[in-house]
């Protein structure tokens, strides 16, 4: 099942996509559609089938689902560590300590609903930053039960050149206005028997030309979720819900480095299209 969020009657609404169009399911948006799966331990499939209506209608989609809180990981491809211990002129230095699965994984707070964008949105390029860059991530969303509600498509932008200055700049660039994007649609666990085995597609375009293709399959992650979810659970009470973006495996260098008018696009079929212009913030 593919659940959206849509404009209805003023207000936004969950929906289950069907098609081009929707069928709303009222009183409910997808954080509390989440919620009460959780709270009662059942499929949010079936209970999304037994809350929507019968008519299918054509309605804006926005963010799938508004997260209490937002987690990320980091370093989780070999691409993502060895671009960055590339930067600091080492084969073996702090990021790739981290990739190394018998050490502790790299865990952020990305933020909360208040940085989070979703499809057709802007994304921002910080105003202090001449290298913003789009992470490509697949998204788990969990509730507090720590179980995989769903699955989306994640942009955790973030202003290399701010973290390359130095690793305790972090926060900085990574947390701001309009830094995170997801969407289009939550897809329920059943819906991807195999996680692990999903083709990413990064793309930028230009003035109506690309400047940037990358892709990867998920298959290259050199952690489960089980873990990162434990991780980023342990001794930390998480709320419902909550999206974990689970790292990239698509680098775009500094040569393709976001411009106001870029318009960046991640695809999984699975998934769908999370295509967000960028602007300055």
């Amino acid at each position: 099942m593919r659940l959206a969020q849509i404009r209805n009657g003023g207000g936004i609404v969950a929906a289950i996509r069907e098609g081009e169009g929707f069928r709303p399911i009222p009183g409910y948006t997808a954080a509390s559609l989440l919620a009460e799966a959780d709270a009662r331990g059942t499929s949010l499939r079936d209970l999304a089938a037994g809350r929507a209506g019968e008519h299918v209608v054509r309605a804006e989609a926005v963010i799938p689902v508004q997260p209490v809180e937002v987690w990320a990981c980091g370093c989780t491809y070999a691409p993502s560590a060895e671009f960055r211990d590339g930067e600091l002129g080492t084969s073996d230095g702090m990021y790739s300590y981290v990739y190394r699965p018998e050490n502790r994984p790299e865990i952020f707070f990305k933020g909360t609903s208040r940085v989070c964008v979703g499809p057709n949105e802007a994304i921002g390029i910080r105003m202090d930053s001449t290298f913003t860059a789009p992470e490509p991530e697949l998204g788990i969303v969990i509730g507090s039960r720590c179980e995989i509600l769903g699955y989306t498509l994640g942009n955790d932008v973030s202003a290399w050149d701010i973290e390359r200055e130095n690793a305790l700049y972090l926060p900085q660039s990574k947390v701001y206005t309009a830094c995170c994007s997801l969407g289009p649609v939550l897809v329920t666990p059943d819906e991807i028997p195999d996680p692990y085995s999903l083709d990413m597609t990064c793309t930028i375009v230009r003035d109506g030309k690309e400047t940037f293709s990358g892709s990867v399959s998920t298959g290259k992650l050199i952690r489960k979720f089980e873990e990162l979810v434990d991780c980023v659970a342990r001794s930390n009470t998480l709320p419902t819900p909550t999206v974990i973006l689970t790292g990239t495996g698509i680098i775009v260098e500094q040569g393709a480095a976001l411009r106001a008018g870029d318009v960046c696009s991640i695809s999984v079929p699975e998934i769908g299209t999370l295509s967000n212009p960028a602007r300055l913030v």
